[in-house]
């Protein structure tokens, strides 16, 4: 266990450095784009992050399942497979979105270069994804710390220094925010890939075992797919959500105008408070998926009951104590953005939200390590719908609105959770309350 409490002390802190920044960037943003730039700049990232899933493939995650479950002479042939995929995939992908891109309504509203700026993430994140599953297979945690530190530098020093220097409109100060995403970026493949290249002429002077091809693919396929659609559904529905949020706000009685604002305060400062101490949480998941795997391959349930307990007391100890911190000192908080109340009502409904979420990403790891990537799907699927539907149904009232939205996105969060921790909890054999270990 020590290695992955090693790895998850590298990468907490290094994201913890990196939120520390985000929460300079977020504040930048606000200040140089207002209300309404933000509210469009967030109501573009969910179409970027569906950009990006598509361009990883999921590849770190079956990548470091694969290298985490077979022993280090099969490597380099995983490898080898693994970039050919790569190539084959980006290729395809990158010769389809070229096609289409000019005909995506979305980005119609921002910079023409907007568009095809985008086209840049397909290859980068492609080849970004096998050298950070590599290294997340190989508990190389310190390197994708590294990484996720100098994306937040790269970002806010460019966005520093850009609004510093120059003023902008609205339009082009959109475009310079969305470069300078993109740009970090790049600034992770440079950095990983390079990193990885070192460590493959390593991994070349070890003696070495082939694995056949079909099983290869097949292995890294099984994982890939459902965990793309997965993640695909979610990226699709979080590029939905905006639109339709604005929708039931518009519907309730407030102007398009408005409802952009509102939209912009939920998304660009009270999620991004609350998602502070998420950088915990998504250090966990990034650990425990090859550390589950390779558990779990060996049939050691026992310590597979340990993690669970010790994720959950972790996970507890400092949720409660975000959130609480959230709730009490939110007008302060959200004062760092915009001086209105407003922002500081969402951050202090919103706390069942952030507090159940900081459970779901570790849960998820879990559950893909325990090869229960359809069951998460489902359980999505219905958090979904369950969610959605709340947020136009109470979204639409005029009493509701904002309220009605944000319970909505409140009780997806807690069904999520809840259906995956009953999950976790049969298929390893201990009971809802982690006592009474049943002994399989």
């Amino acid at each position: 266990m020590a290695i992955y409490y090693k790895g998850i002390f590298f990468l907490a802190a290094s994201a913890f450095l990196g939120e520390g920044i985000e929460f300079f960037v977020n504040m930048i943003l606000a200040r140089e784009l207002g209300s309404h730039g933000l509210g469009l700049y967030m109501s573009i990232l969910p179409t970027i992050f569906l950009i990006v899933l598509l361009s990883s493939f999921e590849l770190q995650v079956s990548i470091s399942k694969f290298i985490a479950e077979k022993e280090d002479r099969y490597h380099r042939n995983i490898l080898y497979h693994a970039l050919t995929i790569t190539i084959i995939f980006t290729s395809i992908l990158l010769l389809l979105a070229t096609s289409i891109m000019q005909f995506i309504p979305i980005f119609n509203g921002y910079h023409p270069y907007v568009r095809w700026l985008v086209l840049i993430l397909i290859p980068v994140i492609s080849f970004t994804s096998v050298a950070r599953g590599y290294f997340m297979g190989m508990h190389h945690m310190g390197k994708i710390a590294v990484a996720n530190f100098l994306r937040k530098v790269f970002q806010l020093a460019a966005l520093f220094v850009l609004f510093r220097l120059f003023q902008y409109k609205t339009e082009s100060a959109l475009l310079i925010a969305i470069t300078a995403l993109i740009g970090s970026e790049v600034v992770v493949f440079l950095y990983l890939f390079y990193m990885f290249i070192v460590q493959f002429q390593h991994v070349k002077r070890v003696p070495f075992s082939n694995l056949n091809r079909k099983l290869v693919r097949k292995n890294l396929m099984a994982v890939s797919i459902p965990t793309t659609g997965m993640r695909l559904f979610s990226a699709v529905t979080g590029a939905i959500q905006p639109f339709l949020i604005k929708a039931a706000l518009v519907r309730s009685g407030l102007s398009a105008t408005v409802a952009t604002e509102h939209f912009g305060m939920l998304m660009g400062v009270a999620m991004s408070i609350g998602f502070f101490p998420a950088f915990i949480a998504h250090s966990l998941m990034i650990v425990l998926i090859p550390g589950v795997s390779k558990t779990h391959a060996a049939g050691d349930y026992s310590s597979l009951q340990k993690m669970l307990q010790q994720v959950m007391f972790m996970t507890f100890i400092y949720g409660v104590a975000a959130v609480g911190v959230f709730y009490f000192f939110a007008p302060q908080l959200t004062s760092l953005f915009f001086k209105s109340s407003t922002p500081a009502v969402f951050l202090q409904l919103l706390w069942p939200y952030f507090l159940f979420h900081f459970f779901i990403m570790p849960f998820q790891a879990f559950l893909i390590g325990l090869d229960m990537i359809k069951d998460t799907f489902f359980h999505i699927i219905w958090s979904v719908i369950v969610s959605f539907t709340i947020i136009v149904w109470l979204g639409s009232y005029p009493e509701w609105r904002m309220e009605g939205v944000i319970i909505g996105m409140n009780t997806g969060a807690v069904l999520l959770a809840l259906m995956h921790y009953l999950t976790i909890c049969k298929k390893i054999g201990i009971s809802v309350f982690l006592k009474g270990a049943v002994q399989r």
